[in-house]
């Protein structure tokens, strides 16, 4: 009802979890739709990580989720609420548990005068599973569905873009280590671009996506994980010798790093660390299912059409070639003179002074 009243310049969407990676792309979204976007954080004062809108049109407001009284503030005014919250390792208080089993209901209990609410889980999510993150995932889409029998549920596979923690990740172990232990190399996903999820959670908001449903969101290829180690290859330009881990070893790898990386209070790099856990979720698939497929619960099921990761990807990981981005016999060129060169360059130039502006560099105007 709200969105066919009322224009998106009138309506406050509160996005949990906005400052994250996939976040900036759905505040950028929103932004663009002219939303006003409230963004609840634990530091609100370093407002710089969010994109710009107009002035007024995205702000940053103190919250968090082991406090019920902030998020009922962040969610008083909200006309739609959006939950992006989610972590692939606990540390210090940041626990599966709480911000993935219980945050969603809770925020859903707290908002119930918005008109939508829209969930971002993980294909993979699973009561059953031996991962807390996958069981957790699956705890907190059954309790929001019980608090909120109309909530729409998005469940994407690895997503990536610039600032992902995919495929810069494989760029930077590639750059450090001459041998790539692999866990999980045979596993499949369906690697989705950041920007698409975002279009798909702005379709939910403007109310386009039917609620109540879970949503399965992969891009337009399945690719193991040995092969995306291999494009982050020969897109960086880099060769490494690929070493499977087989699962049983991968789990012990996973239990010894992360107990280094709790010992050493989160000092050893990111890159690095794959936890038990996160070994765990590596033995698994992670692709849409043929029953969304069927369904239509799917990116095209929604009228979107996904994106390549050869489109996007390669922009952002040309900083990762032993010369950088800016390989000057790779990028050498003809010099193509504009139109104030203020001579011919020859032939092949482009020089074309009478359909100039002004007058040619080093040249004074005519009057």
């Amino acid at each position: 009802m709200i969105g066919a009243l009322r224009t998106p310049e009138q309506q406050t969407v509160t996005v949990f979890g906005g400052s994250g990676f996939l976040g900036r792309y759905v505040v950028s979204r929103l932004a663009e739709r002219g939303y006003r976007v409230l963004v609840p954080t634990r530091q609100p004062n370093l407002w710089n990580f969010l994109p710009l809108g107009k002035v007024g049109q995205i702000n940053p407001i103190h919250a968090n989720l082991r406090n019920e009284d902030s998020v009922a503030h962040a969610v008083a005014r909200a006309d739609h609420v959006v939950n992006l919250v989610g972590i692939l390792q606990e540390t210090g208080r940041q626990r599966f548990d709480t911000l993935q089993a219980k945050a969603p209901a809770m925020i859903a209990r707290l908002a119930r005068k918005a008109v939508s609410f829209t969930h971002v889980s993980a294909i993979g999510a699973d009561a059953n599973s031996e991962s807390a993150y996958a069981r957790t995932k699956a705890e907190g889409e059954a309790a929001l569905l019980e608090a909120r029998p109309d909530a729409v549920i998005l469940r994407p596979s690895l997503m990536f873009g610039p600032g992902d923690s995919s495929f810069n990740r494989f760029a930077t172990l590639a750059r450090m280590l001459p041998v790539l232990p692999l866990p999980g190399a045979e596993t499949r996903f369906q690697p989705v671009f950041a920007g698409d999820v975002a279009a798909a959670i702005v379709a939910a908001v403007d109310g386009k996506v039917p609620g109540g449903r879970v949503y399965e969101l992969g891009g337009p290829e399945i690719r193991t994980m040995r092969q995306m180690m291999e494009f982050v290859l020969e897109v960086t330009e880099r060769k490494r010798v690929i070493l499977p881990v087989p699962g049983n070893l991968a789990r012990t790898q996973g239990s010894i790093l992360g107990t280094l990386d709790w010992l050493t209070l989160g000092l050893l790099p990111d890159e690095i660390v794959t936890t038990r856990d996160q070994a765990i979720l590596l033995e698994t698939d992670n692709v849409v299912s043929e029953g969304a497929i069927r369904e239509g619960r799917t990116l095209q099921g929604l009228g979107l059409t996904p994106t390549t990761i050869e489109a996007i990807v390669p922009s952002y990981l040309l900083r990762f070639r032993k010369s950088g981005q800016f390989d000057l016999k790779r990028n050498a060129a003809p010099t193509t003179p504009d139109l104030l060169a203020p001579r011919s360059g020859g032939p092949a130039s482009d020089f074309h002074p009478e359909r100039a502006s002004g007058p040619a560099i080093g040249q004074q105007a005519s009057h």
